[in-house]
């Protein structure tokens, strides 16, 4: 369908948003090659106070991907990083994209059986991982089950000492370094924008995560779509930023707002194994971070750290939350001791993550997603029927269009075809457009937790709860928390004769099925669980009764 113009939401652009701007969608080698040229002695990345340039980290890469080539590995093969934020993961993402291969991320939080279902979707049989903490153990166990084939292990240590890196073992797989000491092949693979990069796994209440499936185009185009949007209302330049990455790179919101934006920009980035606020802090007030992106729990911990008046901001120019809702109480509290409006706005995996942003020039805008960004198309649409489409004020499903939205998800042909009407990718939030063009989110379609920025399942709390003695029937649903903004409670009716059990021992219970951030964080015993008239166990009962229950305690005193 033609696209009628202007669109609702252009009208509430700020001065210099336009649009219909020009996107530069390519593939990820070109960004990495263009801005080695533009910043080649510049540095790159900082990390355990040791920096390597623009040029230093594109020779790392081709030598990586030399090393890879050399061990068989070619264009459309998927190979897993199973890494958290420490310099191997990006040398390997661009390494993996400048071959034509696929990266599968997979998540230092997951538990064992999750890591192995991701590998055995996506096909991946080389798995790239470190010696910190305990992922090299884990890797090469993965390895002994038959999981993959052979398994890339980076000694992080060549970077520094630290207490989080682990001995290297004895045997049993390849050392990164050695990998990387290949030559240049003749000619490299020829990489297209339609390739696909990365599959990014997400999930749903019905069944195991699935792989979205992003190509080079999507990636790019998130970075030129957050270009276009960002430089009208910012006073940097490129190569002026430095951008604290504490966000985890096996994350899209990590991907697109600290790395590959991040890169093009010419940025320093202080890669962070962790978020610790007083390296936050440390990274702000004397190394002299311009942009800092994280999850509202990193924002409630910076708000409440003793002394954080003192603290110098005076170099932050961008302070952005994504993944949950702040508390207000917090953003008022951030613009007090910064001086900065906490930045918001909405995406999905799905979406590379580019989506709605809230303008700098709106700061009165509260509970609002903000504005379609440049080149995205979305609306609402009737629950009923995703193709009527509703007039503003009116509530239904948000769909969403643009260069940056996947093509489906890997190996899921059903889920794929069910996610799109023509053409537009169903999001399962349900909100409304106002007569501006601000979009606003009312709930979520999906029973989806957000706890802490990390996407918790409900499905797979449930299934893995399902093997303990003791449990007939289990509910799982989230419940509102102060520091996570969610985070999943249990409600478990048990077997005939069976005892109660602790929240601990229910815990330790799932933790080698879990990841720590799944983990239940309340647990309540009912004879009975409600059930709709098929039969079927229902959430809805259990979701009121919290809400209820939340409202009726007092209001908890600010800090």
């Amino acid at each position: 369908m033609p696209i009628t113009r202007p669109l609702p939401w252009e009208k509430s652009y700020p001065p210099g948003v336009a649009w219909d701007a020009p996107l530069d969608i390519g593939t990820l080698p070109a960004l990495l090659a263009r801005a080695v040229g533009r910043f080649g002695d510049k540095p790159a990345f900082e990390y355990r106070e040791r920096k390597s340039s623009y040029a230093e980290f594109g020779r790392r890469v081709d030598a990586f991907a030399a090393g890879l080539m050399r061990l068989g590995i070619a264009k459309g093969d998927r190979v897993a990083l199973y890494l958290p934020n420490c310099p191997a993961q990006p040398i390997a993402l661009f390494a993996v994209a400048r071959i034509g291969a696929i990266a599968v991320n997979l998540s230092p939080l997951d538990a064992e059986r999750e890591l192995a279902h991701k590998l055995r979707d996506s096909g991946a049989r080389t798995l790239i991982a470190t010696n910190i903490g305990q992922m090299a153990g884990v890797a090469l166990k993965i390895k002994a089950a038959g999981h993959v084939d052979r398994v890339i292990l980076a000694d992080d240590s060549v970077w520094g000492p630290s207490p989080a890196t682990g001995p290297m073992p004895h045997e049993g797989f390849l050392r990164f370094d050695e990998v990387a000491a290949a030559t240049a092949p003749g000619a490299w693979p020829e990489v297209l924008p339609d390739d696909v990069v990365l599959l990014q796994y997400t999930g749903g209440t019905t069944g195991l995560p699935k792989g979205a499936i992003l190509s080079h185009a999507n990636l790019t185009a998130a970075v030129e779509i957050g270009k276009a949007w960002s430089t009208p209302q910012t006073t940097l330049q490129p190569g002026e930023g430095r951008v604290i990455c504490v966000l985890p790179l096996f994350h899209m919101f990590a991907i697109t707002a600290c790395l590959t934006r991040g890169l093009d920009n010419g940025s320093e980035i202080l890669l962070r194994l962790r978020f610790d606020v007083e390296q936050t802090l440390r990274d702000i007030a004397e190394k002299k971070a311009t942009t800092f992106s994280g999850v509202p729990t990193m924002w409630i911990a910076i708000a409440n750290h003793p002394g954080v008046e003192s603290v110098d901001f005076s170099s932050l120019k961008g302070a952005h939350s994504g993944g949950a809702p702040v508390p207000i109480e917090i953003e008022n509290r951030i613009k007090a001791i910064t001086g900065l409006q906490l930045g918001g706005g909405w995406g999905m995996t799905e979406t590379s993550p580019a989506g709605a942003n809230i303008p700098a020039n709106r700061p009165d805008l509260r509970g609002s997603i903000g504005l379609p960004l440049p080149g995205i198309l979305m609306d609402v649409v009737a629950l009923d029927d995703p193709r009527r489409l509703l007039p503003p004020g009116e509530i239904g499903e948000i769909r969403i269009k643009g260069p940056n939205v996947t093509r489906g998800y890997w190996n899921r042909p059903e889920e794929t075809a069910a996610a799109f009407i023509d053409g537009y990718l169903l999001t399962g939030d349900i909100g409304y457009m106002d007569a501006d063009g601000f979009f606003f989110l009312t709930d979520r379609k999906k029973d989806m937790i957000i706890s802490g920025g990390f996407n918790v399942y409900p499905r797979m709390i449930e299934e893995a709860m399902y093997e303990h003695p003791a449990v007939e029937e289990v509910v799982v649903i989230g419940v509102a928390d102060l520091y996570r903004g969610q985070a999943a409670k249990a409600f478990v009716k048990l077997k005939a004769g069976a005892a109660p059990f602790s929240l601990e021992a229910l815990r330790d219970f799932l933790a080698d099925k879990l990841g720590r951030h799944e983990l239940p964080s309340a647990l309540e015993f009912r004879d009975a669980l409600p059930k709709t008239a098929v039969g079927k166990l229902s959430k809805k009962e259990l979701v009121a009764e919290e809400a209820a229950r939340a409202a009726s305690r007092p209001e908890p005193v600010s800090t």
